[in-house]
């Protein structure tokens, strides 16, 4: 059998292992755009900050090992830039030399994740700019600090801009943050993200809320970003203002995507096409609170999904089971974590939702040194199944943002959280968890 995957990172790599496990006569060739292959990116703000020593820590396994100790014939510099599903063929590029190439599959994985928006600002071609999404981005960046660079801008304050908030922050950088909203981290409710707020003035990071970036101006190398209010000085700008399917080589063929470009798959990651597959960034992902289907693009799911699109291929039925939009986040001193639905998703779905807040210990109330833990439910006000949680604090929420997600998955009910038996020990937790305590409150 003859596989071909396009994209070598997360989703693709774990589907072209989960083939080597499953099919022992495989002919698996991966077509990577880049140089690197099974990174985690997610690690990439770590390294620039020096957290993460050296960036091949986070390196999974190099080209190299895929091709000598699994016989994978894993490419680099190669550009896909046409499918033809009837004739089974897969068009395109090798870029270092230009040398056009096709090859013929029986079964096509898309794993091409996804690209950083670049919006057309004037300016952006200016030296000083840049994204983070691949290893080369996060070595230009590291070049590009040194003594001189003071004031570092940042545009948008998703994952990555209140990631790379605290890492600038960290290496003594004045940081600027600016986002087009009300709000940072617009994956949580305005209530929550006013603490992540106080947060960022807390370390002194400027916060330039409800402005639009226009563009930048400076002579071969950025000085200014200019706004729709006004203008700022500055040495360096990181641009975080969100990623879009690389899924633009597809346009001309008739697999089925969604308006933003992700690919509709069903449970086995299969597209709309006979023996081709997507999995990852590039795919959409079906929300089992919202019961649609989404775009939630990480690095998780993106493993998960690729896991079961290999297994599918080689022929062992297995189907994803759907997300329900856990992430969880560390900014300075604070971990913010969320799952399930928001109040604004929740709105916009038209739900008959309520909501509980509390602020509780993280442990037991005579243990010294508690940190407080800000925990927001959402539930439906009829049958009380929950809906969604967002918890911030110090110290303690991964633990319970892991146990609702857990919850939410198994579709449970604010009542039934009751009866869960969780950990308890004075330096961990009340006798009464802090989910407890709100679902008696409730």
């Amino acid at each position: 059998m003859r596989y071909v995957i396009i994209g070598g990172v997360a989703a693709g790599m774990s589907a072209a292992m989960e083939i080597t496990r499953t099919d022992s006569k495989a002919k698996i060739t991966v077509l990577e755009r880049g140089q690197d292959y099974s990174y985690g990116q997610c690690g990439l703000p770590y390294v620039i900050n020096g957290v993460v020593p050296d960036i091949d820590k986070v390196i999974a396994r190099t080209v190299e090992t895929f091709r000598e100790k699994y016989g994978i014939d894993a490419r680099t510099f190669t550009e896909v830039i046409h499918v033809d599903e009837k004739k089974k063929k897969v068009y395109g590029v090798q870029l270092k030399t230009g040398t056009a190439f096709e090859i013929d599959y029986d079964r096509l994985l898309i794993a091409t994740g996804s690209d950083p928006v670049l919006p057309n600002w004037k300016g952006i071609e200016l030296d000083g700019i840049h994204p983070l999404k691949t290893l080369i981005d996060t070595k230009a960046i590291l070049q590009d600090l040194n003594n001189k660079i003071k004031n570092v801008t940042i545009v948008g304050g998703g994952y990555v801009g209140l990631e790379m908030a605290e890492s600038f922050h960290s290496l003594g950088k004045n940081v600027t943050l600016i986002q087009r909203s009300d709000q940072l981290a617009t994956i949580f409710d305005l209530d929550m993200a006013t603490i992540i707020h106080q947060e960022a003035e807390k370390h002194q990071i400027s916060l330039i809320l409800g402005e639009e970036v226009e563009g930048f101006s400076g002579d071969k190398r950025v000085n200014t970003v200019i706004t729709n209010k006004g203008s700022y000085s500055t040495d360096l700008v990181l641009l975080s203002v969100g990623a879009k399917p690389n899924t633009d080589f597809l346009q001309n063929s008739a697999i089925h995507m969604n308006a933003q470009g992700a690919i509709h798959v069903n449970a086995y990651m299969q597209t709309s096409i006979p023996h081709i597959y997507a999995a990852g960034d590039c795919a959409i992902q079906y929300h089992r609170v919202k019961q649609l289907d989404d775009h939630i693009p990480l690095g998780t799911t993106a493993n998960k999904q690729g896991r079961i699109a290999g297994a599918n291929m080689a022929g062992n039925p297995l189907t994803f089971k759907g997300i329900v939009g856990t992430s969880i986040i560390k900014f300075f001193d604070l971990t913010l974590g969320r799952t399930g639905l928001t109040e604004k998703e929740a709105n916009h779905l038209k739900l008959p939702y309520a909501v509980e807040v509390l602020e509780a210990n993280n442990q037991a109330g005579y243990y010294p040194d508690g940190e407080t833990l800000h925990i927001k439910l959402i539930y439906d006000k009829n049958s009380y199944a929950l809906l969604g949680g967002q918890v911030i604090g110090k110290k303690g929420v991964d633990k319970r943002i892991d146990v609702l997600a857990t919850a939410l998955y198994n579709k449970m009910t604010v009542k039934q959280l009751l009866d869960l038996d969780l950990a308890y020990a004075p330096p961990y937790n009340g006798v009464w968890d802090p989910l407890q305590q709100m679902a008696r409150k409730i």
